[in-house]
């Protein structure tokens, strides 16, 4: 009788470690079944049935100021046929606001554009680059006039080399 007590011990040992196992290897599969619904619904109906935020209001246009047509002669060697420089610009500002207080510094701003294009050779304004480097100069030029103001762009409406 002996031997028979010890194998019923040694099959209830046994049995308790399968028993032990197979109710972790549930919980764990619980565990996983219930973080993949609710990883599932935060993804993909976390946001239904709530009302939308307010949208941001779309951003204001921006103003468009008119500066004189500026006409200058190009630098050249002498001896080579003078040729002149035709441009109408326009200065892209954020708001109106701005352009009331740019208008009173417009002479500064035509006498540092007339300056400077009066420096340039027919060589350099050649190609796209030539005249992208123009604008870029143009615009640092007139922010430095109207500072602390600023301008977003200067903006060719007409260029005539002739």
């Amino acid at each position: 009788m002996a031997d028979e007590d010890q194998v019923e011990e040694g099959a209830a040992e046994a049995a308790a470690p399968k028993g032990k196992r197979k109710l972790v290897i549930i919980g764990g599969a619980l565990v996983l079944v219930l973080t993949l619904g609710g990883g599932g619904w935060f993804f993909f109906m976390r946001g239904h049935g709530e009302e939308k935020q307010a949208v941001a209001p779309p951003p204001k246009p921006p103003v468009f100021l008119d500066v004189p047509e500026v006409l200058v002669n190009l630098a050249n060697t002498p001896g080579e046929r003078v040729q002149y420089l035709k441009v109408r610009i326009v200065l892209e500002v954020k708001d109106q606001p701005l352009v009331a207080q740019i208008q009173p510094t417009m002479p500064r701003v035509m006498d540092l554009f007339q300056t400077y294009m009066r420096e340039l050779r027919p060589g350099d304004l050649n190609g796209s680059i030539g005249l992208f480097r123009l604008k870029e100069e143009l615009t640092r030029r007139v922010n430095a006039a109207i500072s602390p103001n600023q301008v977003n762009a200067v903006l060719f409406k007409e260029i005539i080399i002739q």
